[in-house]
């Protein structure tokens, strides 16, 4: 039985995943969904709130993914290409969320920054749902307890932030 959660925008969220896997997936859905709400937004404020919460997102995501998770990948995968692909993917994320981050919406420019900020983040999420997360899912790693580890810095993250 999960437990409901208010998050920070009042909307009820399911407790944590235990397992790694699940719970960066889970990101994955939540943001996914943000960027097609995105769409539908027509105000400059209410696009510029909806950035505001993508990027904490996402920058939260790949923050718990490169303290946590890729390092413990890296040491049971010996993979040369996977992790390395996956760290210059956040790195070209990160640039557009400082692009994005406390700029009021402007028009087109703005639009088109998240459109490919929205892009790159389907990209990568595929690239890791279809070939990393099923590599670390036949790995020797404890999930459950990396997942606790993931939920519990994401929490630390999140309670940080303005």
């Amino acid at each position: 039985m999960t437990t409901n959660t208010k998050t920070s925008s009042g909307k009820k969220a399911s407790a944590p995943p235990k397992d790694a896997i699940a719970l960066l997936k889970a990101d994955h859905e939540e943001v996914s969904g943000m960027f097609a709400e995105y769409e539908k937004k027509r105000t400059s404020a209410t696009k510029m709130a909806l950035v505001s919460e993508i990027c904490t997102a996402l920058s939260v995501h790949a923050q718990i993914e490169e303290e946590i998770f890729y390092p413990e990948v890296k040491a049971v995968l010996k993979d040369k290409l996977l992790l390395p692909e996956a760290k210059v993917e956040h790195a070209g994320i990160k640039d557009l969320i400082a692009q994005l981050e406390g700029v009021t919406p402007d028009g087109e420019m703005y639009d088109a920054k998240v459109k490919v900020l929205s892009e790159y983040v389907k990209h990568h999420v595929k690239e890791e749902q279809t070939e990393m997360f099923p590599k670390v899912k036949s790995s020797s790693l404890d999930l459950v307890e990396i997942g606790e580890r993931l939920a519990s810095r994401k929490a630390d993250l999140m309670a940080a932030m303005p």
